[in-house]
Formats: C-alpha cells, sequence, structure tokens
C-alpha cells in the first residue's frame, strides 16, 4: 500500500505493505500510543488502519469546529460498535439517527435533572457509607486496592439509583458475577482490531464472550420481569423507563431497549467515575499542599461529625474537591476519546480537507494538554485550572471529558454529584498514606484507571462521632413569605422554556407571586408567543439551554427572535431569568444570552439585566433572592404606585359556604369525558386468593359515533374509593348530603371556577389525588394550622429539611408514601380547614390503557386490559390500593363510567397491506390482546378473502401504546 498522504496537508505517520498503520498503535494502550503521535504530529493528523482513513484531532481550535453538530455526527465504529452485542441501540451505542436513541434520550432527560440529584442523594450516600465503614474496620497495615474499591463503589451506586438491585460489592470478596462477565465482554470486544485470522487467535474469548453476553441478558431481563410483574414506586431509572414516554413520539421503550440501558448505565456509570476518583486519590497523595487544602475545606463544610450525611447544599459548597475532581478528568479523562463523521465533505483549520463520513477521533488527553490553551505546565496537576476566574476565561472547548453536544455524558451531573460526595467523606474520616510510592501506570480498558494502585488509610485523630455541633451550618427550608398587594391589573406574561421541568417550575413561582402582587398574570412556553409579544406590561422570560439549543419549546421563539429585522418590539418591556450550569462552561447560558440579545436588538427594553442562575451552585436560593427583589423594581418601571411594604402570610386559595346545588365533574369535563357502559369484567389469572395478582379483561360499549383505531386509548377519569371517601368526609365532620360553594381567588391557579358548587361527597370521589403523597411544604401548611405544641413539634421536624445527615420527611413519609389525609389521621390536633385541604390535594389524573381490541371485529365495543394494583400500604397501615386499576375492578356489568377514546401523541395508521405484519408493544398486559387478535383476525377473513393468504409466521400482533 502506498504510503502517499491522501489527505494532505494533514500529517500522516509511515506506514506498512496492507496493514499501513495498524501496528503504530499500541493494543494494549491505543490511547497513550496516540497521544505519543499528537506529541510527535501537532494537533490534527491521520493514520491509515488497514486501508481505512482515521483522522486524530487534539487542537482546541479545530475541536471547536469538530464540535458543530450541525456539521458533524457522533458515529459508533471499533470496539464501541462491538459493545453493541451488550448495549444495542442503548444511549452509548446507539446511532443519533437510530428511532431508539432520540425516544431514550428525551425519556431519561429528566432522571438527570438537577431535581433528580436530590432524590438519587439518599442512594449514594447508603453505598459511600459502606465504603467509608469498610474502610474504617480494616487494620492500618493493611492496603486498599483503590481501582478495585473503586469499582465496586460505582457498580453498587449504579444498581441502586438505577434499579433498585444491590450488588454488594463490600460483603463479599470478589465482584458480583455480571461484573465478571461485564469485564470480560470489555476486554474481548477491545481486542477485537480486525486482523486476519481474528477470530481464530480469539476462538476461546469469543465462545466465552457468547456465554457471558447470555447471563447478562438473563439477570437484566429477570429485573425488568419482577419489576414489572411487582410494580413499585422507586424513584430510579428502571421506573422511569418502564413508565416513561416520549414527549415527541408519544411512545415507551421496549424491554430489550431498557435492557441495553441498563446495560449502558452499568457500563458507563461504573467505569468511568470508578477511574476519576483512583486518579483523584492519586493525584491527592502525590500533592501534599493540594491535599491540606482539601481537607480544610471538607472541614470546614461538612465539619468533623460524622454521623450524618452530606446534604446537597454542603455538596454544592465543595467547590476546592470538585476543582480537583475536574482537574484528575482534565489529566487522565476517564471517556478519552470520541468519534464523529462530517455529513458532507468539510474543511477545518482552513486547510484540512475531511471527505464525507471519514472517522474523526477527537483525542480528549491531548485536547485536556494543549498547551495553547493550559499553558506550558499543562502536564502539572493544578485544581486553580478550575477556580471560577480560569473557568470563565477559558476557551470553551478546551474541556470535554464528558463528550459534546447532544451525544455528551446524560449521566455527568450524576457521576460528578456521586464523585463530591464520596471524595468528600474519605477526606472527612481518613488520613492518606502512599506507602509505596506508587508510579503512574495507566490502564486501559473502554476507559482508564491507575494500575496496581493502592493505599493504606488510617482514621482521623479528630473524627468526632456523635450529633453534629449546633455550630455547624445547615440549611433549613422555610415557608415562602408571600406578598399580597390589591390588584392593580398591570398585565404580566411568564414564558418559559423547558425541557426537564425545572425552570418551567421557577416559571410557576413567577406566575403566582405575580398574581399575589396584584399583576394580571399568565404563563405560556415561549412558542406560544412567536410574533405576538405584547407591548403592555411585562413579559417575563424563564429559559434554559440544552447543549447550546433551545429546549422544545422554545425552538420556534428563538427562530423568530433571530430571523426577524427592525424594530417590530419597540415598547415591549422584558426580564429574562437564564438557568444553566457551568459544568457545561462551552454552553453555559447560551439560550437566555441569545433572547436577551435580539430582544433588544428588536427594541424590546430590559426592565432589569439578565438574571443567570447556575445549577452547580445553590440555584434554589439564587433564583429567590432574584425574586425577592423584583417586584418593587418593576413596578419603578413601570411607575406602578405599590406599597410592598406589608407582608403576609398567603391566605387560603379557595373559600367554601354551605349551599344546596351542585356543579358537574370538572375533571370529566376537561377532558370531554363521555359515558360508557361495562359489558364484560372478567379476572384473566384465575385469582383465587385475595392476596394473588389480579388482571382484569373490560369490554364497554361506546356511543353512537365514538370510534376507535388500532393504537388509541381509552383515557378513565377514576373515582377515589368509598372508604377514602367516608375517610375523608368524618375527618371533616361532613355529611353525605352537604352541598358547598367554592369561591377561588385565583383562575389561574386554581382547578375550581370560581362559584362551583359541588356535593362534598361527588367532590371527594372525583376530584383529588387523595392518595397522592404529602409534599414537605403540605406538612408546613399542616404546622401552620396547629396549635397543640406537641404536634407542631413533630409536624415541624417532618417538614424540615435534611439536617445532620437525618430526612425525617424521606423515612416517615416518602419512602412510606403517606398522603395529607395519612397525616390529618395521624395528627387529629390539626386544625386545617376543608377550604386549605383542597389546594393540598393534587387534581385527580385520568389514566390511560391501550385498547386492546379490534373495530373491525366488535364495532361499537372497545376492550382494555388492566393490572390491579393492591397489596400491604408502606406506610404499614393497612391495604393500599391503585386508584383506577381498583376503580375499574370493582364495576359490575352495565355499570357506566367517564371515559373517552384519545388517540396516542404519534401518528399511527395501518399498512395498506393486510399481509405486513405489525407489532406494537405498550402497556396492555395479559390475554385481552391476543382476544383482540384472534377476533380481527377472524373478522378479517371474512371480509377480505386475500388475508387467507397471510402465512402464519406472519401475523398481525396489536399491542397498542
Amino acid at each position: 500500500m502506498s504510503t502517499e498522504n491522501k489527505l494532505a496537508p494533514i500529517p500522516h505517520p509511515p506506514t506498512r505493505p496492507i496493514v499501513g498503520n495498524a501496528f503504530s498503535i499500541d493494543g494494549s494502550a491505543p490511547v497513550q500510543s496516540l497521544m505519543g503521535l499528537a506529541k510527535e504530529h501537532g494537533p490534527i493528523f491521520w493514520l491509515d488502519l488497514l486501508g481505512t482513513p482515521f483522522i486524530v484531532v487534539s487542537g482546541a481550535d479545530l475541536v471547536v469546529e469538530i464540535s458543530d453538530e450541525s456539521r458533524f455526527d457522533k458515529v459508533v465504529r471499533g470496539p464501541l460498535k462491538k459493545l453493541r452485542v451488550i448495549g444495542g441501540d442503548g444511549l452509548f451505542t446507539g446511532d443519533t439517527k437510530a428511532p431508539n436513541w432520540s425516544k431514550a434520550h428525551n425519556i431519561l432527560l429528566p432522571t438527570f435533572s438537577q431535581k433528580s440529584m436530590v432524590d438519587y442523594l439518599p442512594m449514594m450516600n447508603d453505598i459511600a457509607e459502606q465504603l467509608m465503614l469498610k474502610w474504617e474496620r480494616m487494620n492500618s497495615d493493611e492496603e486498599i486496592d483503590v481501582p478495585k474499591d473503586m469499582i465496586g463503589l460505582t457498580l453498587d451506586t449504579i444498581g441502586l439509583c438505577g434499579f433498585d438491585y444491590r450488588f454488594n460489592s463490600f460483603y463479599q470478596n470478589d465482584f458480583h458475577p455480571f461484573i465478571k462477565a461485564l469485564t470480560r465482554t470489555l476486554i474481548t470486544t477491545k481486542s477485537q482490531r480486525g486482523f486476519p485470522f481474528e477470530k481464530m487467535r480469539l476462538n476461546k474469548e469469543l465462545k466465552q464472550l457468547e456465554t457471558d453476553v447470555e447471563y447478562m441478558r438473563v439477570l437484566v431481563d429477570d429485573i425488568i420481569k419482577e419489576r414489572r410483574q411487582n410494580g413499585g414506586q422507586q424513584n430510579d431509572l428502571l421506573n422511569f423507563m418502564l413508565t416513561g414516554r416520549d414527549r415527541v413520539t408519544g411512545e415507551g421503550l421496549s424491554d430489550e431497549n431498557i435492557r441495553y440501558q441498563i446495560n449502558t448505565f452499568l457500563i458507563a456509570g461504573h467505569e468511568t467515575t470508578s477511574g476519576l476518583l483512583s486518579f483523584a486519590l492519586y493525584y491527592l497523595v502525590k500533592n501534599p499542599s493540594v491535599l491540606q487544602r482539601a481537607y480544610a475545606e471538607v472541614d470546614e463544610v461538612l465539619g468533623r461529625t460524622v454521623d450524618y450525611r452530606p446534604t446537597m447544599p454542603q455538596i454544592g459548597r465543595l467547590k476546592y474537591v470538585q476543582a480537583i475532581l475536574f482537574e484528575a478528568l482534565r489529566l487522565w479523562p476517564t471517556a478519552p476519546t470520541y468519534g464523529v463523521a462530517p455529513f458532507e465533505d468539510e474543511t477545518i483549520g482552513g486547510q484540512y480537507h475531511i471527505p464525507k463520513g471519514t472517522f474523526v477521533s477527537v483525542l480528549v488527553p491531548s485536547l485536556h494538554r494543549d498547551a495553547s490553551v493550559w499553558g506550558d505546565d499543562a502536564e502539572t496537576f493544578n485544581p486553580e485550572n478550575f477556580s471560577s476566574e480560569a473557568e470563565a476565561n477559558r476557551h470553551p472547548h478546551a474541556y470535554k471529558p464528558f463528550g459534546n453536544g447532544q451525544r455528551a455524558c446524560i449521566g455527568r451531573q450524576f457521576a460528578i454529584q456521586e464523585a463530591v460526595l464520596v471524595l468528600s467523606m474519605i477526606l472527612q474520616r481518613f488520613d492518606l498514606f502512599d506507602h509505596k510510592d506508587y508510579k503512574l501506570d495507566v490502564s486501559e480498558t473502554l476507559s482508564l484507571k491507575p494500575h496496581d494502585f493502592s493505599l493504606k488509610v488510617k482514621l482521623r485523630e479528630d473524627v468526632v462521632r456523635g450529633h453534629a455541633s449546633s455550630a455547624d451550618e445547615r440549611e433549613t427550608e422555610a415557608p415562602q413569605q408571600v406578598q399580597t398587594v390589591p390588584s392593580h391589573g398591570t398585565p404580566f406574561l411568564v414564558l418559559y422554556g423547558s425541557n426537564l421541568g425545572s425552570t418551567e417550575g421557577f416559571a410557576r413561582e413567577i406566575a403566582q407571586q405575580a398574581e399575589f402582587n396584584g399583576f394580571e398574570a399568565a404563563m405560556a412556553p415561549l412558542d406560544d408567543y412567536v410574533e405576538k409579544l405584547p407591548k403592555e406590561g411585562v413579559v417575563a422570560i424563564a429559559c434554559a439551554s440544552y447543549n447550546g439549543a433551545a429546549p422544545d419549546n422554545a425552538i420556534e421563539f428563538l427562530k423568530w427572535i433571530e430571523a426577524a429585522e427592525g424594530q417590530p418590539l419597540d415598547g415591549v418591556k422584558h426580564m429574562i431569568l437564564g438557568c444553566g450550569n457551568t459544568d457545561w462552561a462551552a454552553t453555559f447560558q447560551a439560550v437566555p444570552r441569545k433572547i436577551e440579545e435580539h430582544l433588544a436588538r428588536l427594541g424590546s427594553e430590559a426592565v432589569i439585566p439578565l438574571c443567570e442562575v447556575n445549577a452547580k451552585e445553590d440555584i434554589d436560593s439564587a433564583f429567590h433572592e432574584w425574586l425577592e427583589g423584583l417586584w418593587e423594581t418593576t413596578a419603578s418601571a413601570l411607575d406602578l404606585d405599590i406599597d410592598f411594604s406589608e407582608t403576609e402570610d398567603q391566605p387560603p386559595l379557595y373559600q367554601v359556604e354551605i349551599t344546596e346545588s351542585v356543579t358537574a365533574n370538572p375533571v370529566a369535563e376537561q377532558f370531554g369525558a363521555i359515558d360508557v357502559e361495562i359489558i364484560d369484567n372478567t379476572e384473566l389469572q384465575g385469582k383465587a386468593q385475595s392476596n394473588q395478582r389480579s388482571t382484569r379483561h373490560i369490554q364497554v360499549s361506546l356511543p353512537d359515533g365514538v370510534t376507535y383505531q388500532p393504537g388509541d386509548h381509552l383515557c378513565v377519569v377514576p373515582q377515589n374509593r368509598p372508604d377514602i371517601v367516608r375517610r375523608v368526609l368524618d375527618r371533616f365532620g361532613l355529611q353525605d348530603d352537604t352541598y358547598i360553594r367554592v369561591e377561588s381567588r385565583s383562575e389561574m391557579r386554581g382547578r375550581f371556577p370560581s362559584g362551583s358548587t359541588f356535593s362534598v361527597r361527588h367532590l371527594a370521589e372525583n376530584v383529588g389525588e387523595l392518595q397522592a403523597v404529602a409534599t414537605r411544604k403540605d406538612i408546613r401548611t399542616l404546622a401552620k394550622h396547629t396549635r397543640c405544641p406537641d404536634t407542631l413539634k413533630k409536624l415541624q421536624a417532618l417538614g424540615a429539611a435534611p439536617k445532620d445527615g437525618e430526612d425525617l420527611y424521606l423515612e416517615e413519609v416518602s419512602r412510606k408514601r403517606k398522603s395529607v389525609l395519612n397525616l390529618l389521621e395521624e395528627f387529629p390536633a390539626c386544625e386545617l380547614p376543608f377550604a386549605v385541604f383542597l389546594e393540598m390535594v393534587p387534581y385527580l389524573s385520568p389514566r390511560y390503557y391501550s385498547i386492546a381490541s379490534s373495530e373491525a371485529a366488535t364495532p361499537g365495543l372497545c376492550s382494555i386490559a388492566v393490572g390491579v394494583l393492591k397489596g400491604e400500604a408502606l406506610s404499614g397501615q393497612g391495604v393500599f390500593e391503585g386508584t383506577c386499576s381498583n376503580y375499574l375492578a370493582e364495576l359490575k356489568q352495565g355499570t357506566k363510567f367517564k371515559a373517552v377514546v384519545k388517540q396516542p401523541s404519534s401518528d399511527f395508521k395501518l399498512p395498506e397491506d393486510p399481509a405486513t405484519p405489525v407489532i406494537m408493544i405498550g402497556p396492555g398486559t395479559g390475554l385481552a390482546p391476543f382476544r383482540g387478535f384472534i377476533q380481527e383476525r377472524a373478522a378479517r377473513k371474512q371480509k377480505d378473502e386475500d388475508l387467507a393468504e397471510v402465512p402464519a409466521s406472519r401475523p398481525r400482533l396489536l399491542f397498542p401504546g
């Protein structure tokens, strides 16, 4: 093969015949080999790998262009592609254009939001404490295998947070068999380089690979199957994957794809984070001054008392510990490369031509050593590289440990939170000893880690056992005080751009406080106001960025203001709250800043400067500090004469009075529900005992003119069970025949139009989710309406923020699924008014069931399969029964209930060719879907003789959903 540089002027090492540059790379240390070549050939070079060009880029200025997702997209090749044997089309190994990739990405994004991190923290603490306990019980002369313990820690954390499975790495001498199988799989896939006769050489390993893949498949599938059968209320990734729906297509994930996602999280979640923690500990023991400063910060933030769990605000204040981790990731990013390819022929750097589809690898360790960005001492470990000032002034594409853009690591926030937590707990407790004067030897599998690195530890002498002293700073949650002023009718429009819900939550609070401060408030997504921003009052915008792009509900708004010309917004007054995270410095506040720039260009006047809040820090406190001073500034900008000097508690949203008339069901009216009649309600599991699982086949008749298509849902408006309704009425001393009139002071927030009239029984049956778990805010409201000192003290403790490692709310309310009604019965001294109770109870949500029948076979009838949820209450107080499933299970033949046929959010049409197989997987379970399939085939055969020719091996299965 010619050594001619076909990609000139890109540098190119000399090649050998046939194999090209295949032997230029050490198979046991490919990343370090490429780093050596980058030092020799510069920020870009290419290799010939058995006839295939392979471009390597490591210069920051070139990576800027490579990072442009309109020109380049991630590609999955080489060892990463071979990992599809266990990763399939999961987030790590799937192609960007694969339907399951975008579907899973949309479903799982909210599981890695800032709000979700709070849910994961107790589980992270659980596993971290197991590691601390192991190290505390070791003798001072015993060695710690650092990478092994870090692998055990991160594996157990992702197992617990991901799917409520405990690998129990610290309770056995060796790893769980799953990890042994996974490790062998990673080694074998890395060993396959495409050389001739490679399969013969790796014959033994490839046979073992088949065995390992099958073992992992069975284990993960069993976990999924068990969760589907038994359900659960865990705040873990598996529940999100089982129940989540893509906001674009309305579809969920198949069990096969869920298995691929679990394997992906296990691979990426334990390999990379364990390496990060191992490198961080190595650099700490090699840099005593850094270690001492880290000790000082941990002692200041966490204190010297270890019998409590670190809180989210404390983790946010550990800036230097986080800088240590980021600097370890700079020198040895544990995901050291990522590959992209251009959509079309491209030229980067003004001279380097890259043909369409050519594989380009970003060599992250060399990028992180680019002297033009990091200076001549780029090889030196220095956490000051991640001070606030240094980060603000750094090249935005010089740091890529989590990849780039939409294909960047979805779990990066999870990984950093876990690493900060664990490293700070280690530093709080232990002195570290580099007893072997270890010399760094980097091993490479899928990721990087220090090979054969061990430490000795000793419990620090000043560690205190017991409760934290009162001098320690602890965050508490106090009820938000709301200013209430007379209505002056000034328009106040709140617009939001939010994918994960956090920014939308801020927008909602802005709108509510605007209303309480006398404004005429309204709220909507940004895309609802394209080309129609009002010039009366104020427009408040709360917006996040998603990898530098607009959130889904702000895309059209941003396109509009970017393309608009002239001064069409002259007279508009605006304010902007930008939400972001400086962990992603390249795109931090990208969209809010664009919106601010273009609004100003188009003539809109900023009432106050753009406020940028940072999820990496205490974003909630920053938001409320901004919100607190907002109203006087707004009044001044609009020349409003408003007195904000008086502050009082928020009055109840509702007022109720006894009356004698009735208003119809507001839930049914909102959803357009109509009466449908039960034709058949049959048990499908042959239930003989009350404690066995139950699945009901329910067939209903539809009114004339109501039709459905395969893939539609029956949207059922449920009722609360009679026993729960009775408990509500008894608690408030109301009779079955009592009627009340509801007056609401906020048409925007309330579910009841002012003047609505209800029977209290009707209200309790049809309006509120009476079994919804009480929030901390709910408990603080209960406390506000309690005069009994003993009860008040208990409620205040339940509603308080985590303190000294204890979270009474989490243990006694959240995990036990206690509702407001449960707490009212537990604390009878609480004097909560019924009007306030109405405001606290969430709206009763309709339930969607996939239709499991064919209208061609049974015109005017439709069937659903309903899994009945019933079991011992987590609170230990009797039996818990699902609101809708038990309501439906008890309906008798001839009974009517409220429902409506709904189409799924994605367009679905049966293929015109009746021979085309259709397989739709959805939440329908039991035998009813098969019944619908059989009935449909019978009906179709009668109407279309051509269907008789369809081979039996190509059935038309209908599992709508």
